[in-house]
């Protein structure tokens, strides 16, 4: 077999299997809900995962859910930090997600999202499709294209996981990054106010000490009073 049509054969095996992946980060803002539309026919899975990364200075939780194109509700989550749903497509058309932060007053949210798409198409594997001239009998046979079809097929989806696991451990620590800012914040504010506090009272003691041995002082004539009393 020469190593041209070998190749036409992978092609043409890498051409089943049909796979659509989506990965996005998206603000929501406060009192809001965003929406994103995906084509999807009869027979496909769609895989859907979602973090939230960032909640400005509330909690790391958002509102979803997934509409097929009836407007019948497939799935909703409330209030969720992440989450992740496999759903087979029933019928044609466009699936609607949404992102829903109407509960939030001011607080923006960031949304890292990934989506998958996946559908089988075997209108390639017609013969009348595949040009054959130049192969030999003997040589269509030894091809084994049920073997090269799934040793692609799983190569492709090891790649896929593996893809799919760097970007999770990339959206995770983009979220650890924020809380771990937040929290500084926070920190340094709390701080801040204590110091204040601290410096604030200390003044006021010290004003207070000296007005007790000052004779002429306010305070010290109202302890005079209270004494006599």
């Amino acid at each position: 077999m020469t190593g041209v049509n070998l190749f036409l054969l992978i092609v043409l095996l890498v051409k089943s299997v049909i796979c659509l992946e989506r990965e996005m980060t998206v603000n929501i803002e406060a009192r809001r809900e965003d929406c994103f539309f995906q084509s999807a026919k009869a027979g496909d899975t769609i895989d859907f995962e979602y973090q939230v990364i960032d909640g400005g200075h509330g909690d790391l939780d958002i509102t979803f859910h997934l509409v097929d194109p009836t407007g019948r509700i497939l799935v909703a989550d409330y209030k969720k930090t992440e989450n992740n749903h496999r759903v087979d497509a029933g019928m044609n058309g466009d699936y609607k997600f949404c992102f829903d932060n109407s509960f939030s007053s001011y607080n923006t949210k960031t949304v890292f999202f990934e989506m998958i798409v996946e559908g089988d198409d075997n209108s390639e594997w017609d013969d009348e499709n595949i040009d054959m001239q130049g192969l030999r009998a003997e040589d269509v046979y030894e091809m084994k294209v049920q073997d090269i079809q799934q040793v692609i097929t799983n190569v492709r989806n090891h790649l896929n996981k593996v893809r799919h696991i760097q970007d999770l451990l990339k959206s995770i620590e983009a979220r650890d990054r924020n809380v771990v800012e937040e929290n500084f914040f926070k920190v340094n504010t709390f701080s801040m106010v204590q110091i204040c506090t601290m410096l604030v009272v200390g003044c006021i003691q010290v004003v207070m000490v000296r007005s007790l041995f000052d004779d002429n002082s306010k305070v010290h004539k109202i302890w005079k009073n209270l004494n006599r009393r």
